[in-house]
């Protein structure tokens, strides 16, 4: 039987992998892709933790790359339960890179990903609660929610149909390295 609450400790993940030559790109820096990858990777273990079931990456909140990864470094990906919805999750992310002579840790990298538990069948399933037992999950609680309310804000905003290029919109285009042909 599931549990109905689950305190934020109880799912949190925390990987290390060295950085090698194969994960690089021609500069000797490590391709943000892998990292993104890596990303996924923990963010599926920490919420099917939580979840007690397989779990599908539904979106990825905000990636900036904020410092480079070298070849030969450490990278360690801590991943927690921030929320939880009736099927859905989101894990927050930090990545932080190690360089091994001078144990130099540098922050690279924070994301949010939005992850769904689903049943053998695929079908979402509901997934326990969270207990919050600090002003600081809290706090990541609270700004799950208002990161879902400004993207639901900014998805209307947006939609194709309702998106009229009007004088106004062309003239902002102005400052812009556009050539308009129509």
């Amino acid at each position: 039987m599931q549990d109905a609450f689950k305190t934020v400790e109880a799912s949190q993940v925390t990987i290390t992998e060295l950085m090698l030559p194969s994960h690089s790109n021609f500069s000797g820096k490590i391709h943000g892709g892998y990292i993104l990858s890596l990303m996924d990777q923990i963010a599926f273990a920490c919420a099917s933790k939580h979840s007690g079931f397989y779990c599908v990456t539904a979106s990825v909140h905000k990636v900036d790359f904020l410092n480079s990864i070298d070849v030969g470094e450490l990278v360690t990906l801590k991943a927690s339960v921030n929320y939880v919805g009736n099927s859905s999750m989101v894990i927050g992310i930090r990545v932080e890179s190690e360089n091994i002579r001078d144990q130099y840790v540098k922050h690279c990298n924070s994301s949010y990903f939005t992850m769904v538990a689903r049943d053998e069948n695929g079908k979402s399933v509901p997934i326990p609660g969270l207990i919050l037992d600090s002003e600081a999950k809290i706090r990541r609680f609270l700004r799950s929610i208002k990161r879902q309310e400004e993207t639901k804000i900014r998805q209307e905003k947006f939609k194709a149909a309702k998106f009229d290029v009007n004088e106004a919109e062309l003239q902002i285009l102005n400052k812009y390295k556009v050539k308009i042909e129509l």
